[in-house]
């Protein structure tokens, strides 16, 4: 079991740690003209601040509208590699048309990358897009757009 500090440690740590925080702003000293004001010169510096309240605002302040919710759209698409193949398989749970187009890029300067055309995609409706490289895909991804 580990043991517990006492109280009177704690509180004889606490007073240590304080008074290291306290006393380099009680040695510290005005500089400039100030230094040879004197006593008084400390004494108008430790006045308190004077706060016009005209310069408080009455109400508060106006909060910005909120942002319009996101509008949902777009069909939700699982992509799939498989060595130099590419099949997205997609389906429209929202109630407009989207058009679909699978974009694929190819790992090899040589190879060339591949954008297929639009697919129109119904609402409720699936469909699926596929792609090929010569050689190995290094990405491939599906773009939407509206009709």
């Amino acid at each position: 079991m580990r043991a517990r500090p006492s109280r009177a440690v704690s509180l004889l740590v606490t007073s240590v740690i304080l008074t290291g925080l306290l006393i380099p702003g009680a040695i510290a000293q005005p500089g400039g003209a100030d230094a040879e004001a004197g006593p008084e010169a400390g004494s108008r510096a430790a006045a308190p601040a004077v706060v016009d309240l005209a310069d408080i605002p009455a109400e508060p302040p106006v909060r910005p509208a909120p942002a319009a919710p996101r509008e949902l759209y777009g069909a939700d698409c699982d992509t799939e590699i498989d060595g130099s193949q590419v099949v997205a398989y997609c389906h429209n749970g929202y109630p407009e048309t989207d058009l679909l187009r699978l974009h694929v890029e190819c790992d090899r300067w040589w190879d060339l990358d591949a954008d297929s055309a639009a697919v129109p995609l119904d609402p409720a409706g699936r469909v699926r897009l596929t792609g090929r490289c010569w050689k190995e895909v290094r990405t491939a991804w599906v773009s939407h757009q509206r009709p």
